[in-house]
């Protein structure tokens, strides 16, 4: 699972017959000080995100597959959840726990 940001919404004219109900957006993936982490990624929005919102993204593509309902779906990226990033500032990386995230109290 990874940060992100997202950008905006992905409009088709055409949808893989799976993906007809489900609203896609652009997500750039960031680290925890916001700063761009890769390229930009489509996914399905199951949580009701908005432009600007900062999500938790998940690239398992199995399940992403299970929860449209069809298993020969090309979905791989899902929103799984919507991030409080006031909070982000408290988390650090954790080089004792392998790149782990703690809070300033778990230091």
């Amino acid at each position: 699972m990874l940060l992100g940001v997202v950008e905006g919404v992905a409009i088709s004219t055409i949808k893989h017959r799976s993906l007809k109900s489900w609203k896609l957006l652009i997500v750039q993936p960031v680290d925890l000080a916001g700063r761009p982490d890769g390229d930009p990624i489509i996914a399905v929005d199951r949580v009701g995100a908005g432009q600007g919102c900062w999500v938790v993204i998940s690239n398992d593509g199995k399940g992403a597959r299970e929860m449209v309902g069809d298993k020969t779906s090309p979905v791989r990226w899902t929103i799984c959840g919507l991030v409080d990033h006031e909070g982000i500032a408290d988390c650090q990386l954790n080089s004792k726990d392998g790149g782990a995230l703690a809070t300033d109290g778990d230091s």
